[in-house]
């Protein structure tokens, strides 16, 4: 049993809509934030996915005639643990300039979209981290590992908490539950740089929280130089393109002199307007 990886992903280009403050973050600071999923707009799909997963396992068993007590019992402690398990990442998708995510994740259309080559995000996908393709499933019927926990339901002896081999399925479950999204966001097409469940560090950098005036959000800042270094690239090869937003007030000769004075004179001559007709309706 293994995470889903990005296969057929390395060599697309992956767009990371984004705003202006974390587009320095990532050409001044070589830095890129993946977030806790818990404080992502879809934090809910991690437990929808345990939840579905639990019912499909459930309703096999009573279908044979078996008890599924025991099962209910093990979701409904696990998914008390979902902040423990709960992992980071950074989202991109497959589609350039597109509406949709101009509006959920491009600040409304005032963003940036920052195109990332998809074969060099491969590269630094090593150790905890990992470069995984999202799916999109509303029955968990069918799911792979809805006849792992079935199998193992019958044929381990209980009690199923302490039960090793389940710990191990119900830790991959957790990790894959970071890359499920319900069926209405299957026209994203998404992908997600995900940092695996850690403890208190991660390279050695701690993690940080970002204050705003509603909430505080946790996130790791990926070092993009050192990871690039070891990776044998260049930061500014990994993106080949930067897109103003369709709503964005952005001059592109300003933005186009901040990365030549950031030493990216290459990109500077990538910079383009967003050719979106996406407009703010007027109240």
């Amino acid at each position: 049993m293994e995470a889903q990886n990005a296969v057929g992903y390395k060599k697309d280009i992956l767009y990371h809509y984004t705003d202006f403050q974390a587009l320095d973050g990532i050409i001044h600071q070589a830095q890129l934030r993946v977030n806790n999923v818990l404080n992502m707009n879809d934090a809910a799909e991690m437990r929808h996915f345990m939840g579905g997963l639990c019912s499909a396992v459930a309703k096999k068993l009573e279908a044979e005639g078996d008890q599924a007590r025991g099962v209910r019992r093990l979701f409904k402690e696990e998914l008390k643990k979902d902040f423990f398990y709960s992992a980071y990442a950074a989202c991109f998708s497959l589609y350039r300039d597109d509406a949709a995510q101009w509006e959920r994740y491009g600040n409304r259309g005032r963003g940036v979209c920052i195109a990332f080559r998809g074969e060099f995000l491969e590269k630094l996908a090593k150790g905890e981290l990992s470069l995984q393709t999202v799916f999109y499933e509303g029955d968990m019927t069918e799911h792979e590992l809805t006849e792992v926990f079935y199998c193992l339901v019958k044929q381990e002896a209980h009690p199923l908490e302490n039960n090793p081999k389940i710990r191990e399925a119900m830790k991959i479950a957790w990790i894959q539950s970071v890359v499920f999204k319900h069926p209405s966001f299957s026209s994203e097409r998404e992908v997600r740089l995900v940092l695996s469940p850690i403890g208190k560090e991660y390279f050695g950098i701690k993690p940080c929280y970002h204050i705003t005036v509603e909430r505080i959000k946790k996130y790791y800042p990926l070092d993009l130089m050192a990871m690039c270094k070891k990776a044998g690239i260049w930061l500014g090869d990994m993106v080949e393109e930067i897109i103003i937003g369709p709503e964005s007030t952005q001059s592109a000769s300003i933005l186009q002199d901040y990365l030549r004075d950031n030493g990216l004179l290459g990109l500077a001559e990538r910079v383009s307007l967003s050719n979106c007709p996406l407009r703010r309706q007027l109240v």
